[in-house]
């Protein structure tokens, strides 16, 4: 494999490693493809500007002499006259790359890189049509479908002419072809090519706005930038736009197929698509089309996910430009093809060599052609046979074998471990004074900071942040999450202020934190006074007036109260952890957005896990379990939270169930579930819950009712005995993550505990990077604050709080952009249109309606000892992720 003496060579003789790395990189050996699970680095290589064209036509012809035929690569060439800079050279480069796909190879299919290439050419075509009617979601769909018909494949047939009959019968005919054969077909197209690309990529991206139809989100992008390309066809921040979205479709559609094991099309992934890009010196044809192109790389290679392209720029790279890819450090040959040897990310800086006259002086270095392993017959000729052979043996195996050879698993989901598993001697110690003090005083101190950019003359404003009373024995403490409610709530306003020093478009929060009670008993009367001072603050200075409330912890009849009396003022409130529907009624659904999924949504995935997932010891086998055949749920009725969760429970639950209305205060609801038996005490409750479960072995216990209710009841069967013989498993909702994990249970090595949380725990492999990030950012914040073992490190209720405070700090943020007073009305607007951002607690996707955010994260966990184990996470954990593809029982 040889290159002729006379054919062109890459300039610089010091460049043969990083000819040597480019083959490698773009074709490397069959048994090491896995090489290309990567994304490598943007590659500049300058060249002088006096010898601009004959430099850059070396360089493209040597490195794509050695590609042709073997491996798919674009050349985007500068173009020429006035047209050269209003071309989109990400359009170019799917074209290419489409069309110069080895025979066999992949990937060979570029789904989302077609459709918004149709949509985007529409819309540059047809701007006017945005001027007469802003609503083109319909023609944009029809478009959409009739390009693809015309490219071929399944949906070609909608293009033949429909049955030439005439009368009445014609009629009919026509009518059922148009419907059925034309119309059905492409808008079942549609709606699922829209569905792939929406959870693809774009629904993360802030220009969807939280919408999940792709041609509303591109009929909006028409809406607004039509008015620019009426004006200028060739408007640049329009084209910006365009060509990001289509490049950012591209990189999505070289992602897949994924690379290596078995299937044919990942084996047949084995070479890396490349990218070269001319880049004239400013003000000549074509480098604003250039430089447009290298941005849009950067902003789409932030979002998309591995394998992607080589890209090589080659040309004169303004100033401008390389400050905005940030400023790359000049690279020697040999050092760029050390970046390329390792695998460098793609979200880093680009690798900038600069070419001398010198160097295209000299003969160069002979670039070998790449050799990757090439395929005589398409990929579906092996899945074919494969999935064939498959389904006969499956067939034949379901025939002879009879079922008893294949008994259903009898596995503890999460392990068999009890509570007390690995757990400590004695509960963890907890400073209950301390702890709440140490969080004011970071409130404080931000509060302090705030003040001091009012005097500056920044915009400040307040948020009230509603709390109860501070717990003040180790017990109350246990029971309460209030303080990592309020680690969570200082955390932001602490990175808030601290990024507004240098980001002026970022509004300094006050935090004026409020105690409405033991459980929120005040709460109504708290919220009457709040908004009777909103209603008298025109005197008060500017940055006391009041933009938002964040609160409550507690879905009980006082704070739902409150809620109302919120509502009624047009407060804009963003919840923490209350739970209950019935939060959210009233003047409340004016002004009130929760932040943690429903109890309808969580009793409906925790009684679907109870029925079908092996939870319950079998009687006599500590290491088999099967699912709970019937539960014995406990509620508090005259408590909101728990009397709704528990009722839908019941409700959704497919076994038997009795239910205990348990509570020691002796105060009962006027409507326990039906059949509850009353029981204000522990001991008595014990005795019954006992005997319940000797006459119902597969049973689980849920549970609905406070924390400190279920340790007395814990405290009370475990000093009885007389059904500790055997594990018993609980169920119940995030109440319990208050108690569970201050180690309060560590001699109760019977009790099997399972309770939902809002986040995963940071140790777990599905933990996103953010979640990471919050607990590394809360751990420090911890130590630096308080002493003493903190027991919530993988509590939610710090991770709530600090994304519902992000809504609503970005919400103000987003009002003041266009109301330089934000009035509180200018927040409710920025809320109804939807705010989306990937949190500590996982995907927050706020569509505009009051309700919790979008397929918000649930998370069940499985404790043992102190360190709880995620057995079910269910929602958008992150922006590519749904119940609706994760199956039941997330799935409704």
């Amino acid at each position: 494999m040889t290159t002729p003496l006379g054919g062109p060579r890459f300039p610089n003789e010091q460049a043969i490693s990083f000819v040597r790395e480019f083959r490698v990189t773009v074709a490397p050996a069959y048994e090491n493809r896995a090489k290309l699970r990567t994304s490598p680095p943007l590659f500049l290589l300058r060249v002088p500007r006096a010898a601009y064209r004959s430099s850059v036509d070396r360089v493209v012809a040597a490195l794509t002499g050695a590609l042709r035929q073997r491996v798919p690569f674009a050349h985007l060439p500068a173009g020429t006259g006035e047209e050269a800079d209003a071309r989109l050279l990400s359009a170019s480069a799917g074209t290419q790359l489409y069309r110069s796909a080895p025979q066999h190879m992949t990937p060979d299919r570029f789904p989302h890189f077609h459709v918004m290439c149709d949509l985007v050419g529409y819309i540059r075509s047809h701007p006017q049509e945005w001027a007469t009617n802003t609503n083109q979601e319909a023609e944009l769909r029809t478009y959409a479908g009739e390009r693809r018909a015309h490219r071929g494949g399944a949906l070609a047939f909608t293009r033949m002419e429909g049955p030439a009959l005439d009368g009445f019968a014609g009629f009919l005919a026509n009518l059922s072809w148009l419907s059925f054969v034309q119309l059905l077909p492409r808008r079942i197209w549609a709606r699922r090519v829209s569905r792939k690309v929406m959870r693809g990529w774009l629904g993360a991206e802030p220009v969807a706005q939280g919408s999940n139809n792709l041609f509303r989100v591109m009929d909006h992008v028409a809406a607004e930038r039509s008015v620019q390309l009426m004006d200028d066809a060739a408007h640049e921040e329009a084209l910006q736009e365009f060509d990001w979205l289509l490049l950012r479709a591209l990189l999505e559609d070289l992602r897949r197929p994924a690379i290596g094991r078995v299937l044919p099309g990942r084996r047949r992934r084995t070479s890396r698509p490349v990218l070269f890009v001319e880049l004239p010196p400013a003000g000549e044809p074509g480098a604003r089309a250039a430089e447009r192109f290298l941005r849009s790389l950067r902003r789409a290679q932030a979002t998309a996910g591995p394998p992607g392209p080589l890209v090589v720029a080659v040309g004169v790279p303004s100033e401008a430009l390389l400050r905005e890819l940030g400023d790359p450090a000049e690279s020697t040959f040999p050092e760029a093809s050390v970046r390329l040897a390792d695998n460098g990310a793609a979200g880093g800086p680009p690798v900038l060599v600069t070419t001398s006259e010198a160097d295209l002086a000299a003969r160069g270095v002979p670039v070998l052609p790449v050799g990757p392993k090439t395929f005589r017959f398409s990929r579906y000729v092996p899945a074919a046979i494969v999935s064939g052979v498959t389904t006969l043996a499956l067939f034949t195996a379901g025939l002879l074998l009879p079922p008893v050879l294949f008994p259903p698993p009898r596995d503890c989901l999460g392990g068999t471990g009890s509570v007390a598993e690995s757990a400590p001697t004695k509960p963890v110690p907890v400073e209950a004074a301390a702890w709440y003090g140490a969080a004011v005083r970071t409130i404080d101190q931000q509060n302090a900071r705030a003040e001091k950019y009012a005097d500056q003359g920044r915009t400040v404003r307040t948020v009230v942040a509603f709390v109860s009373d501070p717990p003040k024995t180790e017990d109350e403490t246990r029971f309460d999450g209030t303080i990592p409610e309020l680690r969570g709530i200082a955390m932001w306003q602490e990175r808030l202020n601290r990024e507004a020093a240098a980001d002026d478009s970022l509004i300094p929060l006050r935090v004026d934190v409020r105690e409405a009670g033991v459980a929120f008993r005040d709460a109504g009367s708290e919220a009457r006074k709040l908004v009777a001072e909103v209603a008298d603050e025109g005197s008060a200075p500017a940055s006391d007036r009041v933009v938002g409330v964040l609160g409550f912890a507690q879905s009980r009849a006082e704070t739902q109260a409150a809620l109302r009396i919120l509502g009624e003022a047009y407060i804009p409130t963003i919840g923490t952890t209350a739970t209950a529907d019935e939060m959210l009624t009233g003047p409340a659904a004016r002004t009130y957005w929760p932040s943690t999924p429903f109890n309808s949504r969580e009793a409906r995935i925790e009684a679907d896990f109870a029925s079908t997932e092996n939870i319950v010891a079998e009687p006599g086998f500590e290491d088999r379990c099967t699912p709970a055949g019937h539960a014995i749920v406990i509620e508090s009725s005259a408590d909101l939270y728990s009397h709704s969760l528990a009722r839908r429970f019941v409700d959704a639950f497919d076994g038997t169930h009795q239910v205990f209305d348990f509570n020691q205060e002796g105060d009962f609801g006027p409507a326990p579930l039906g059949g509850a038996v009353s029981q204000p005490d522990a001991a008595a409750l014990a005795r019954a819950l006992c005997a319940a479960l000797e006459d119902e072995p597969d049973s689980v216990v849920y549970w609905s009712a406070r924390a400190k209710d279920f340790t007395a009841l814990i405290n009370s069967m475990d000093t009885a005995g007389t059904c500790t013989a055997r594990d018993v498993t609980v169920l119940g909702g995030n109440e319990l993550t208050n108690v569970a994990q201050t180690g309060a249970f560590a001699n109760k090595d019977w009790l099997r505990l399972y309770y939902s949380a809002h986040r995963l725990p940071d140790d777990d492999p599905d933990a996103s990077d953010r979640t990471r990030q919050f607990v590394a950012a809360y751990d420090a914040y911890v130590k630096n604050t308080t002493e003493g073992t903190d027991p919530w490190k993988q509590d939610g209720h710090s991770a709530v709080s600090y994304d519902a405070f992000h809504v609503l700090s970005q919400a103000v943020r987003r009002a003041g952009q266009g109301d330089p007073d934000v009035e509180r009305k200018s927040v409710l607007l920025v809320l109804d249109a939807g705010i989306t951002f990937n949190g500590a607690t996982g995907y927050v996707s706020y569509d505009g309606a009051n309700a919790p955010p979008r397929d918000k994260t649930l998370v069940l966990l499985r404790q043992a000892g102190n360190r709880p184990k995620a057995v079910l996470a269910c929602g958008a954990y992150g922006p590519r992720q749904s119940s609706e593809v994760q199956g039941p029982p997330c799935a409704d």
